[in-house]
């Protein structure tokens, strides 16, 4: 018997090399939800420290405290975090139910600009309370996102046909919340909602037809916008010619100063808060600009890190959506994943001059509260369809909690002493 189970061991052991344990770590079900969740955070606090270092001067030149854009920008984080939180405990049913909701009252709020909205540079996009303001478009793209996947997954079967694919997603839910923010001037923020139009299309399996006519569309739409506003066509033509973007003090000053922020952070940036351009050199460094500031404090390593953390995420996302099952889930995280990597992509296209400027914030990065929250709601979101992957929530419930887990790491003497008081 020895004999033979020597064999079988040695039989089983020369079957084939083992799994690299990194490699079994990444096949987890916790794998998706802990890199997103890692890299949300790390996006984060990283964004908290780079709007205290970019706002500073400017809030000291508006005779305010150094550190008060950056507590504003804190107490939107936290509550981010919070309704991140909660998001990620609701059931993937739940956002089936909440999807029409969010929906009607994003458009409601997006009505309500129009009569009693705040203009700010030049777009008509913000809601004031008091002393809160925030955008509804930012809150309009979630529900885009819920309401398209919660649509097309009911319509798998009748996807080749334009009726179905135009009524009611395109028409009339997205084209009134276009039309909408197109009101108020906000071009940018409308590009980005086309994005996400686009990416849940295409998940859900619309013909190519639908993406010819809907882009030809949009393209005169945006043309018309443009050619309409002589402050676009200015910004446009000027981005275009290659003289503007040699004169810092012109039109093109903004791109210019942002090219000079990344030139002087060279290969290792010139070092935390020692940045020249966020001296009124660069106008919104701790905003739409936040990415040159990144680049001239700490050089390439530190945009690198920006590029690899949404590479992070956008990997996760990819897994969550390439291994579900759910029709809703995929179309709601593949709208979700394009939305943010679309609204990066533009932004750093524009610091770095591939792009004309068109004002739109970094995801998770860039100071504003209304963005900030909104996208940690969705990627609570995402964080929800994570934990309802095969076994990922059965393994989370079973892991000990925050509190235990600190806890261990105590003697056991400390460990005894409240169990000890409980029993007296």
């Amino acid at each position: 018997m020895s004999a033979t189970t020597a064999d079988d061991k040695a039989g089983t052991a020369s079957s084939g090399p083992r799994p690299l344990p990194v490699i079994g770590k990444l096949e987890s079900p916790l794998t998706t939800y802990y890199l997103i969740l890692g890299a949300t955070s790390t996006l984060v606090v990283f964004g908290l420290i780079m709007v205290f270092s970019a706002s500073s001067v400017e809030a000291l030149i508006a005779d305010e405290a150094s550190y008060s854009i950056f507590v504003r920008q804190l107490l939107f984080a936290v509550i981010g975090a919070v309704l991140a939180g909660v998001a990620s405990r609701l059931d993937v049913s739940w956002w089936k139910r909440l999807a029409f909701p969010t929906m009607v009252v994003s458009v409601l709020l997006l009505a309500a600009v129009i009569p009693f909205g705040k203009t700010v540079n030049g777009n008509r996009n913000w809601i004031s309370l008091g002393p809160v303001q925030f955008q509804p478009a930012e809150f309009a793209k979630v529900g885009l996102v819920l309401v398209g996947a919660v649509i097309f997954a009911n319509k798998s079967s009748r996807m080749a046909s334009m009726l179905h694919v135009a009524l009611p997603y395109l028409i009339p839910i997205a084209t009134v919340v276009l039309g909408l923010i197109l009101a108020g001037h906000d071009l940018g923020t409308a590009m980005v909602v086309l994005v996400v139009i686009a990416a849940v299309l295409l998940v859900a399996g619309a013909p190519m037809r639908v993406f010819a006519i809907a882009g030809g569309l949009a393209a005169a739409g945006v043309a018309v916008m443009v050619t309409g506003s002589s402050n676009r066509m200015d910004r446009i033509a000027r981005w275009m010619d290659p003289t503007c973007q040699a004169d810092p003090d012109g039109w093109c000053g903004q791109s210019v100063h942002g090219l000079y922020a990344l030139a002087d952070g060279g290969w290792w940036g010139v070092g935390l808060g020692a940045s020249k351009e966020k001296w009124e050199w660069l106008s919104e460094a701790h905003n739409d600009f936040i990415f040159a500031i990144i680049g001239e404090e700490l050089g390439l390593p530190g945009t690198l890190m920006i590029l690899l953390l949404f590479g992070i995420l956008a990997w996760a996302c990819f897994r969550l959506v390439s291994r579900t099952q759910d029709r809703f889930v995929r179309i709601a995280g593949f709208g979700i994943m394009a939305w943010l990597l679309g609204q990066a992509i533009i932004n750093i296209g524009a610091v770095i001059g591939l792009f004309p400027v068109i004002g739109v914030p970094l995801p998770l990065v860039s100071a504003g509260g209304s963005s900030l929250v909104t996208t940690l709601v969705a990627l609570g979101i995402l964080l929800s369809f994570a934990r309802n992957e095969p076994g990922c929530k059965a393994l989370l419930d079973a892991r000990p909690s925050l509190v235990r887990r600190s806890l261990s790491v105590l003697p056991s003497r400390v460990r005894s002493v409240p169990q000890r008081r409980r029993s007296r």
